[in-house]
């Protein structure tokens, strides 16, 4: 599974680490970002104890990502959503959606000439990996039907500020090759942190790091809703917004 999320946006690469950073030369964003190799959701469905409807965006901007965030806590939990969000099929790539999250939903800090070219050619390796596991040729579009999609459907908050929030989220990534192949899902855990900025929430590299040096030790298990240990683990559900 080729996860594409906002670890990938602030560091212009994939996620295949199970370390942060130590040297401080770019933000991590998960201590252990990559999908999980052995977890299956059980037959028999648990509730979730808690349910949150999060807020959506104002508007749309000019590449199509939800923005104008309520100043909230659950604003910041849904703009952390919004950008590890993804959806590749038909004639969208990778390097669409990376582009889109990057000027969408990334802080001015961690925004530059360089690390945008670093996304695209990151992206660019992904679209080539994504196209070879497909058997089409680079450059032509995915086969009919197949697509990969990710989608937050929980997270835990791990502090909240006023101006600052750092957030675990769960995310169930799918793919599928094409209109008679089998979907695979893959269900990952990252650790983001936004800051409010001109009026919106954005991904920083800086309050990420943060938020992963206070809490090496304490990540959530990753688990799916229905699965008793969600409710363990102190993950919230999302419920779609109506």
């Amino acid at each position: 599974m080729l996860a594409l999320t906002g670890y990938a946006v602030l560091n212009g690469g994939d996620e295949d680490t199970d370390e942060p950073s130590k040297d401080g030369s770019s933000a991590s964003v998960s201590a252990s970002p990559g999908p999980s190799a052995t977890y299956a959701p059980p037959d028999d469905w648990t509730e979730p104890n808690a349910w949150a409807a999060l807020p959506r965006g104002k508007r749309s901007d000019d590449r199509g990502s939800q923005v104008g965030f309520p100043h909230t806590t659950e604003g910041a939990v849904a703009a952390a959503a919004a950008l590890n969000t993804v959806s590749i099929e038909g004639g969208r790539d990778a390097v669409d959606e990376q582009l889109r999250i990057y000027h969408s939903y990334v802080s001015r800090a961690d925004q530059s000439d360089a690390h945008a070219e670093e996304i695209e050619l990151a992206a660019i390796q992904t679209d080539k990996s994504l196209h070879k596991q497909m058997g089409v040729p680079v450059g032509e579009a995915l086969p009919g039907g197949a697509y990969m999609r990710s989608s937050v459907i929980g997270y835990k908050v791990v502090n909240a500020a006023d101006d600052e929030v750092s957030v675990w989220l769960l995310s169930r990534a799918a793919q599928k090759g094409g209109e008679m192949a089998k979907e695979s899902v893959d269900y990952t855990r990252i650790l983001n942190a936004v800051v409010w900025e001109d009026g919106d929430w954005k991904l920083s590299g800086a309050a990420t790091q943060r938020a992963m040096d206070e809490a090496q030790t304490d990540e959530p298990e990753i688990v799916a809703p229905g699965d008793a240990a969600f409710n363990s683990a102190g993950w919230t559900a999302i419920r779609e917004a109506s």
